[in-house]
């Protein structure tokens, strides 16, 4: 599988993780599944709403945001109708890892889904430097996912 996205797209998505340094950034990718390919269509940048009760619910009391991200039910299911209403569907999420590579952590991977992508940006220092996209396989483990980074996505 591949995720295609603009450059437009990649740039906003690394604009956002500057913005929110040193804290980690989030969102959903807005787009169209396809078994070879799923080609991001919208961006749906979200609030980090990680905080002392989500972090108490999930057992990783110590953590803050500059470690953990969490996206609310509420926006997971406004974008969920947004998407439906402009025929398209969640395709992924998009977060930031501060002074971090862009590898998802344990925590990643215990609450990931297997049919979305899961794209991660590196921040070194408030620079958004690298950006991989990783899909869970048929074990639970994550495997990178190639990106295809085209000039527009306009049709």
């Amino acid at each position: 599988m591949t995720l295609q996205l603009s450059s437009e797209q990649l740039q906003a998505i690394k604009t956002h993780a500057e913005l929110t340094y040193p804290d980690e950034c989030c969102g959903l990718l807005l787009g169209k599944p396809d078994a070879d390919c799923s080609r991001l269509m919208e961006l749906w940048a979200t609030d980090n709403a990680w905080d002392s009760q989500v972090a108490e619910e999930l057992t990783d009391a110590s953590l803050e945001k500059s470690h953990r991200y969490w996206i609310s039910p509420r926006e997971m299911l406004a974008a969920m109708r947004y998407a439906r209403s402009r025929d398209l569907a969640i395709i992924g999420v998009y977060h930031s890892h501060p002074d971090h590579p862009a590898v998802p952590s344990e925590c990643d991977q215990r609450f990931a889904w297997q049919q979305y992508s899961y794209l991660i940006v590196s921040v070194e220092h408030g620079s958004a430097i690298i950006c991989q996209s990783w899909l869970l396989d048929d074990r639970h483990h994550f495997q990178l996912e190639p990106l295809l980074i085209v000039d527009s996505m306009r049709s």
